[in-house]
């Protein structure tokens, strides 16, 4: 035994509408700062047009950007004095391991810090 419905078409799916194409968001003016400082220092120049559009000036600065340095997963020199100024309230110490990854002494002080 089948189902016939009564309406013609009722059970089929609508043709789906095309999505609307929104233009793309302007480039802020930190970001045409902070690019406009690569072009310079490496010589080269700004696509034209391209502060119109943010997701391709951010792809432009990911491409030019200086890559990263040695140390730069090493905790900040702010970082070190306040989880030392921690562990002195705490009258504790602070993990040797902390202090060769930003990112783990980042989370011992959000763990440690006096609330």
């Amino acid at each position: 035994m089948s189902f016939q419905p009564a309406i013609p078409g009722l059970f089929t799916p609508a043709p789906a509408a095309p999505a609307p194409v929104e233009a793309p968001l302007p480039a802020t003016e930190k970001q045409i700062a902070y690019a406009a400082s690569l072009a310079a220092k490496a010589g080269a120049k700004l696509p034209e047009g391209i502060a119109a559009d943010r997701a391709a000036l951010s792809r432009w600065i990911d491409a030019h950007k200086a890559p990263k340095g040695r140390f730069s997963d090493y905790p900040s020199s702010k970082q070190v004095a306040f989880a030392e100024r921690i562990a002195r309230l705490k009258r504790g110490q602070v993990p040797p391991e902390c202090f060769r990854d930003r990112a783990l002494m980042s989370r011992w002080i959000d763990s440690n810090k006096p609330r």
